[in-house]
C-alpha cells in the first residue's frame, strides 16, 4: 500500500471516530510528531555561512538580481 492509499484509510478511520477524547490525542500526537520533523530538518547555519549569504544577498542587489514587495505581491497573487 503506497503512502496515498494509506492516507485516505487513516482518513476514513479518523471520519469513523466520534470520541472527542480520541480525537484529541491524536492531534496531539500529530502536533508533537510534526514539531519533532520539524526540528531535526532545522539545522542552525555557521556565522560564515550568514556572513555568506549576507555577501550574496548585497551582490544579487547590486547586480539587479531582486525582485520588490510589491512586484513579488502582485506576481503571487496573479498565480492565486
Amino acid at each position: 500500500m503506497n503512502i496515498q492509499a494509506r492516507k485516505l484509510a487513516l482518513i476514513e478511520e479518523f471520519l469513523k471516530i466520534s470520541d472527542e477524547g480520541i480525537i484529541d490525542k491524536l492531534h496531539s500526537l500529530i502536533k508533537t510528531e510534526n514539531k519533532k520533523h520539524n526540528e531535526q530538518e532545522v539545522k542552525p547555519m555557521s556565522l560564515t555561512e550568514f556572513h555568506e549569504m549576507i555577501d550574496q544577498a548585497k551582490l544579487d542587489k547590486k547586480n539587479g538580481r531582486v525582485i520588490s514587495h510589491n512586484d513579488l505581491k502582485a506576481k503571487v497573487f496573479h498565480v492565486l
